[in-house]
């Protein structure tokens, strides 16, 4: 006898924490859809997540590195995953919602232009006559509206729960909207989750490509705490490092960043006294966060990202390339609008050419518009 829904939701209540989300008190879908007979309402969010065009697309969309780089390096797709693991294993230890959390991580980055944050900071400056462009916002309209796989309604028609999620997902890459959410609320402790997972997954996977990339060079590391505390941690004094121990290095440095996440939410959710979802979303702070040491150290690691890895020239050149691609094909579709798919013209009356377009845009991956790209600007490639 398989397990049910019905006994699904039952056993979330023996494993989760009271403050953790049961989905049998999700608020529901925006339309009308009988639920699944083996899978919680979070299951099939999930699911339907990863079975979007958007989703798939994320395989040859920019991290840090283009895919012409090589095979190697993250994308969205890989960092997207990376995400999801690290929030489930956050979720399950501090006795949240396993389901709820993943479902937002797979889903954070869907919005995302090819060509990384290049892209979309040329698309936001194009769009900037149009309400602009924020890769946040576009994961929330895909969901939502863009995304076309059922008859009775545009979007996934997600859960409540995993949308509030996805507009109240915050870092300090990512700003949110939660207008139509309870704006006045914190995100549950599953969408908090999602957000530091997504922070704590970018700052350590973008060092390991930098390391492996030898844009960044291990003796440079040196002056930050974090990495000799990491080094410390695994007795390594040298300043060459092996594949093998950078694999060490990295795989510890998550392993501490994790374990300052549960130590200082456990703490905190003591000390708050919280005995429920709503008590979470209406306290004045956030309760999952790194210790005042941790964010010190990482704020030091990010700095150094920032200088030495985001700006150094093999990425800075690519991200102007990017810029120029992604402009001169914005100002081709527009002054010429036949030349864009039937499907996209077909929306101009709904939300107007530009908008049609930013879309058109957003959706491509990495190489679809490198390709494009060269059949409009390069008379020998064929159209």
């Amino acid at each position: 006898m398989y397990r049910k829904r019905e006994d699904l939701e039952k056993h979330e209540n023996t494993i989760l924490a009271p403050f953790g989300f049961r989905s049998q008190d999700s608020r529901g879908r925006a339309y009308a859809d009988k639920e699944s007979n083996y899978r919680t309402v979070f299951q099939r969010d999930r699911d339907r997540i990863i079975h979007t065009s958007a989703f798939r697309r994320l395989e040859y969309k920019t991290q840090v590195f283009v895919i012409t780089e090589g095979d190697y390096y993250r994308t969205r797709l890989t960092h997207t995953l990376e995400v999801a693991q690290i929030g489930r294993t956050l979720a399950r230890a501090l006795g949240a919602n396993e389901d709820l959390v993943e479902a937002i991580c797979l889903a954070h980055d869907l919005g995302h232009t090819p060509f990384g944050h290049a892209g979309e900071h040329v698309l936001n400056r194009l769009m900037k006559d149009h309400g602009g462009f924020n890769h946040n916002h576009q994961s929330f309209r895909i969901v939502t509206k863009l995304e076309k796989r059922y008859v009775d309604f545009p979007g996934l028609n997600l859960s409540w729960e995993v949308r509030e999620g996805i507009v109240k997902h915050e870092t300090e890459y990512d700003l949110s909207d939660a207008e139509g959410y309870e704006p006045e609320k914190r995100g549950h402790l599953e969408a908090q989750i999602a957000n530091v997972a997504d922070e704590l997954a970018y700052s350590a996977h973008d060092l390991d490509d930098g390391l492996r990339s030898r844009l960044l060079d291990p003796q440079q590391l040196t002056p930050l705490e974090i990495w000799q505390s990491v080094l410390d941690s695994v007795g390594l004094k040298t300043h060459k490092v092996s594949d093998l121990e950078r694999h060490q290095i990295i795989r510890r440095l998550i392993g501490m960043e994790i374990s300052d996440v549960l130590k200082n939410t456990e703490t905190l959710l003591e000390t708050s006294k919280v005995g429920s979802v709503e008590d979470v979303q209406t306290l004045d702070h956030n309760l999952v966060s790194f210790s005042e040491l941790f964010l010190r150290l990482n704020r030091e690691l990010k700095d150094f990202l920032y200088e030495n890895m985001y700006h150094h020239h093999r990425v800075y050149r690519m991200q102007v390339k990017a810029e120029r691609i992604l402009a001169d094909l914005f100002r081709a579709y527009s002054t010429k609008t036949k030349i864009l798919p039937e499907e996209v013209q077909a929306r101009f009356d709904e939300i107007g050419e530009p908008c049609s377009i930013s879309d058109y845009i957003a959706g491509m991956t990495d190489r679809f518009a490198l390709a494009e790209h060269s059949r409009l600007f390069d008379p020998q490639t064929p159209t």
